[in-house]
């Protein structure tokens, strides 16, 4: 059997349309990748942003979980930080009594919200150069993150608004309660049992995201659960992320060997001009996030066309356009196989974004066949 393909989903907004036509391209999406034979239909958590109409994880997923039949649904990630513990559980619990056997509740950590911390994270290792492991691009950190401080300041305006009800919390004890809350087992300061229903008993797998070796990576070991490494947003450390996660993994009653998955971002055509133009927009796409606007709509192929480039700006995008699979089905399920057997990664999720949704959609369906038949 292959390595399974699961999907990741942003509900992207392309320019001239709205949130309802991405949040109705979700629905669509998602049963599409149900009759391909996805194994997970994941959806991220993004507020604020232009370009980006998944927002309430919970509520779209349900949504998505309604309007299919037997494809896995979940969050990647719910923020805790931004939620508390108490009610992911009963959000995700709620879904999965009505869809047993579905659901992952993927949880995410917010990232520090002290811009002198966040500016440190982002030079470390600036300057460690780019590699090739086992066929596999590990590409160098991006440069300029750590000066950019219209991003530092919008991530820190996105968290006040947001809220952070659970900040005084570190995060491995924020992901204990939810596991508590579901098995039944959590104690208020008294001591004394307090049932969360309907998240009590819920048939639902838990899930760590991290982009790194730090406490995403260490909590899913130390925990058991399984892991989601994000080769798509931070390709310089995908391979200490898995690593670090291997190393510290202890088996528990959920998981009783590591389970890893990576991500990746893909555009597939029929042919290779074809899909290096409809992945042309990813790059303005991802500076406007770098540079702190937000995504904003995800750009035309004219629209990307017509972007004017400094040497600074390309530098600051360069390690995510450098390991976007882009081209014929041959060519990415070849590129799709070296990220597996570098990472050890027991399933690939996939982002994919173009302008038109009608693209997208064959991108999917270009892929699964290629991936099935390889």
């Amino acid at each position: 059997m292959p390595t399974p393909l699961s999907i990741l989903d942003l509900a992207p907004i392309s320019s001239g349309s709205g949130a309802a036509d991405a949040l109705h391209n979700t629905i669509d999406l998602a049963r599409r990748a149900e009759q391909l034979g996805y194994q997970r239909y994941w959806v991220a958590e993004h507020h604020l942003t232009p370009g980006v109409a998944s927002a309430a994880p919970a509520v779209l997923i349900a949504l998505i979980a309604g309007a299919t039949g037997r494809i896995r649904v979940g969050s990647a990630a719910v923020l805790l930080g931004q939620h508390s513990p108490l009610v992911v559980a009963e959000q995700f619990g709620t879904i999965a009594q009505l869809h047993p056997d579905r659901v992952d509740l993927g949880l995410g950590r917010t990232a520090p919200n002290r811009s002198g911390d966040l500016a440190r994270r982002f030079a470390e290792d600036a300057d460690a150069p780019s590699q090739v492991v086992d066929g596999l691009l590990i590409p160098s950190k991006p440069k300029g993150l750590a000066k950019s401080e219209r991003l530092l300041a919008r991530i820190a305006e996105q968290q006040r608004l947001v809220g952070s009800p659970a900040e005084a919390l570190d995060y491995r004890t924020q992901v204990g309660q939810v596991l508590q809350y579901l098995t039944g087992g959590f104690r208020d300061s008294a001591g004394e049992p307090l049932h969360a229903n309907p998240a009590e008993g819920a048939d639902l797998d838990v899930w760590i995201l991290g982009s790194s070796a730090g406490e995403s990576s260490a909590t899913a070991g130390a925990l058991g659960l399984p892991y989601a490494a994000n080769y798509h947003v931070s390709p310089s450390t995908v391979l200490e992320s898995v690593a670090a996660y291997r190393r510290d993994f202890i088996a528990s009653t959920r998981l009783t060997r590591p389970h890893v998955v990576v991500s990746a971002d893909v555009v597939v055509a029929d042919s290779g001009e074809a899909a290096r133009e409809l992945a042309a927009p990813y790059a303005p796409w991802v500076h406007s996030i770098r540079a702190g606007a937000g995504a904003i709509p995800f750009p035309s192929p004219a629209e990307a066309a017509a972007f004017q480039w400094s040497d600074q700006q390309r530098e600051l995008v360069a390690d995510r356009v450098d390991t976007q699979f882009v081209g014929t089905p041959d060519v990415v399920v070849r590129g799709l196989a070296a990220l597996r057997d570098a990472t050890g990664a027991d399933e690939l999720v996939i982002t994919t974004i173009t302008h038109d949704h009608t693209d997208r959609v064959r991108s999917y369906e270009l892929l699964a066949k290629a991936w099935q038949a390889a």
